[in-house]
């Protein structure tokens, strides 16, 4: 019994106190309402100034040299001298490594012993040819024979001395003297690298954003290189599923190093003297935007038409104009002619 009446009073104390606190709150409100009404609601404030709007779009992809090329062997063997080293500038056809002459493979003695032989076949039978000991047709056997014999000297030089595709830096070097490689094995790679280029994988809601000639920057450890879209798929990739897009960056400074792997900025738009606002300040009603203006110490909603919006901010590309106080802090308490108190 005693129980019971001790479980009735905690109850009615609980909910005494309940009302007590939806009281103390309710008055709370009602002061603070009293404050807004007679001293204004605290708002913040900044003057809409035209300033420079950008929209971009950031991806990474791997900066290579504009042109770039990578040498092979021709056969496997074993490399005998390299007379470059990474960062070296080397012209097209510059013997960069080579191979021992006596390597099997090569059939470097073979073909040299061929060509001396065809050679001297062809200087011997010229002079009876001119002299009409010998028939047209032998002579251009001969000669024949001779130009099949130097294609493959001349195929055996070029597998043993190793030559530069093109000209360019030397950016990698694969193999180490005396490394036994197998044929077809990559050897070095040579780029040209005042100009770099990069490609990106772009899904199909941003391609219609991207276009040639658009500006880009590409950075890497706080590095950034300039340049441009050069050119935009206009088909998708099935693999990738996305539209590919190359872009060519000016190094002429080799502030980039080729091979690493940057991030891709692409400025989409850019306005130099945009409206532009906070996005937190739109308020949406009935699917219009609006802003609050301080206007003689009362919030004026003024409607707006939104444009691109960019991280925090949003261009207004009407509604708004140089020299408007806009409410930066405070509109959800507003309504359109509520009494303010701008505060700093």
């Amino acid at each position: 019994m005693f129980q019971s009446k001790l479980i009735t009073l905690l109850a009615a104390a609980t909910m005494l106190f309940g009302f007590a606190g939806c009281s103390s709150q309710k008055t709370e409100a009602q002061n603070m309402e009293q404050i807004y009404q007679q001293q204004g609601v605290p708002v913040k404030t900044q003057i809409v100034q035209p300033q420079s709007f950008k929209t971009q779009l950031i991806y990474n992809a791997t900066l290579s040299g504009l042109l770039e090329s990578s040498a092979y062997a021709s056969f496997g063997g074993r490399i005998e001298k390299i007379y470059n080293k990474v960062g070296d500038y080397v012209k097209k056809d510059q013997v960069v490594m080579s191979f021992p002459v006596e390597t099997p493979s090569a059939q470097y003695n073979q073909a040299k012993a061929a060509y001396e032989n065809a050679k001297k076949n062809l200087a011997r039978l010229e002079k009876l040819y001119q002299k009409g000991g010998v028939s047209q047709q032998t002579y251009d056997n001969v000669r024949v024979q001779y130009d099949v014999a130097k294609a493959n000297w001349d195929a055996v030089n070029r597998s043993v001395e190793v030559k530069a595709p093109i000209s360019g830096i030397i950016t990698r070097i694969d193999v180490s003297a005396s490394d036994n490689v197998k044929r077809k094995a990559e050897l070095f790679t040579v780029s040209q690298t005042k100009r770099l280029k990069a490609k990106i994988w772009v899904g199909e809601n941003e391609i219609c954003d991207i276009q040639p000639g658009l500006p880009a920057v590409a950075e890497w450890h706080g590095r950034q290189i300039k340049g441009q879209v050069k050119q935009v798929d206009l088909s998708m990739n099935v693999m990738h599923q996305a539209f590919g897009v190359v872009l060519e960056f000016d190094n002429s400074d080799n502030a980039v190093v080729c091979g690493t792997t940057a991030e891709i900025k692409i400025f989409t738009y850019r306005n130099p003297q945009a409206i532009v606002v906070p996005t937190k300040t739109l308020v949406k009603r009935a699917g219009k935007r609006y802003v609050y203006l301080a206007q003689n110490g009362v919030a004026k909603l003024q409607p707006v038409t939104v444009g691109r919006s960019s991280g925090l901010n949003t261009e207004i590309l009407s509604g708004l104009q140089a020299g408007d106080t806009l409410i930066t802090e405070g509109q959800l308490l507003l309504e359109d002619g509520r009494k303010i108190k701008i505060i700093e």
